[in-house]
């Protein structure tokens, strides 16, 4: 099976050997870390590491994704725009490679950052509600700071982002009624519907609040810790306590909450959705499970750990992952999976690590995703093969979903 998954990767590989010529004015695209070349790169700099790829094709693909002007404005983050090639060049800068550029772009990344920081402080102070795109990890400074963590550790601009964090997680009052400080003013569209009529929490790691909750974790456990950190962590943590839902065989948690189920203490969702990355219970349980271990909280890592356990024996979820990507398919359960178990107290954890590689080796087939991308297409899946065919990610790839 190691061989065949290991086959599936290079034959996703080969079709992505080089970029195709694109009009000029559509080069901007290539800025995308979920769906085009700097995203793609990531599967050419993890291949260049294992040595089953060349540098060659890192360097066409990180050379498309830099054709046009970078984008450092204040709507770029994680998955589009300056953080997105620095999180890619970085990725390829363990042998020295792109220094310079990686230098200069970052002089954007921190300014970038700074600027956002300020606009978020500001809106704190005005008591206003935040949207999604200020604080999540696809759009926000959780994102952003996932990067910091890993390019710039010590710096003033990584920080001010977990005090901000920390901040976030301080609870709001608004027309009367006591609020946690994500709770944001649209829907989970980022509009405004009757639907979501006073807005919405979100629990998902994505875009909700379990993306800060992983960035302070995992910031925590690498020795980067601000004034506030712990009780920020718990706070997340307790909110979550309060959404888990329970059935004979597993525990929950809703994709978000309206201000009617606020109200009502209770969730309209009937059941666990897919057990998908981004807002089902692996992303989840994965965030708690490394708040634990910041803390030292046994027991939530135990909590977190079980849960993932239950919810990967439950067939009636697992059959509802209907594609292959990272994002809410099978390379993204397996993904997140495999890096649950690698800190998991209990063993169980590997032998479903072990019949989600067989299951990957069954439905990863190219083409069954949303394009060639790499949240949502054959990049993603083919980087998920790589680590299920027993290589491990050398590049740190799959820190930009906050697993790791």
């Amino acid at each position: 099976m190691t061989t065949a998954l290991a086959d599936a990767a290079t034959v996703i590989a080969g079709q992505l050997a080089e970029p195709r010529p694109v009009a000029p004015e559509e080069r901007w695209r290539a800025q995308s870390l979920a769906k085009d070349a700097t995203g793609i790169a990531l599967l050419h700099i993890e291949r260049a590491y294992q040595n089953n790829g060349d540098w060659t094709a890192v360097h066409a693909w990180l050379k498309a994704a830099t054709a046009a002007d970078i984008s450092a404005t204040d709507d770029a983050g994680l998955y589009f725009g300056a953080p997105a090639v620095a999180f890619a060049l970085h990725a390829a800068s363990g042998t020295d490679r792109y220094a310079k550029a990686l230098a200069g772009l970052d002089t954007y990344v921190t300014a970038l950052t700074h600027r956002r920081l300020d606009r978020a402080e500001a809106r704190i102070a005005r008591a206003e509600l935040p949207s999604l795109g200020e604080f999540d990890l696809i759009y926000g400074l959780t994102g952003i700071g996932a990067y910091l963590l890993r390019a710039a550790p010590g710096s003033e601009a990584l920080h001010r982002t977990l005090s901000y964090l920390v901040r976030l997680t301080e609870p709001i009052t608004v027309d009367g009624m006591v609020l946690p400080g994500w709770w944001t003013f649209h829907d989970p569209s980022f509009k405004e519907s009757p639907a979501f009529a006073g807005g919405h929490g979100n629990l998902g790691i994505a875009h909700g609040i379990t993306g800060p909750l992983a960035l302070l974790s995992l910031a925590m456990r690498a020795g980067r810790e601000v004034a506030g950190q712990v009780d920020a962590i718990e706070r997340i943590c307790a909110w979550l306590d309060t959404w888990r839902q329970y059935d004979d065989t597993n525990s929950w948690w809703p994709q978000w909450v309206s201000r009617a189920e606020h109200q009502a203490h209770r969730t309209t969702q009937h059941g666990p959705l897919r057990p998908s990355w981004c807002y089902g219970t692996p992303g989840l349980a994965r965030a708690q499970q490394l708040a634990g271990i910041a803390t030292g909280d046994l027991s939530r890592k135990h909590i977190a750990e079980q849960a993932l356990i239950d919810c990967l024996a439950d067939q009636v979820q697992v059959d509802r992952i209907i594609d292959t990507s990272l994002c809410h398919g099978w390379a993204g359960l397996f993904q997140t999976t495999w890096r649950t178990a690698s800190d998991a107290t209990s063993p169980e954890l590997d032998t479903h690590v072990d019949r989600l590689a067989g299951q990957l080796a069954v439905h990863g087939l190219p083409g069954r995703g949303d394009g060639q991308g790499f949240l949502e297409g054959d990049t993603g899946l083919a980087l998920a093969l790589h680590t299920a065919s027993g290589r491990p990610p050398a590049s740190g790839w799959d820190g930009c979903l906050l697993i790791s």
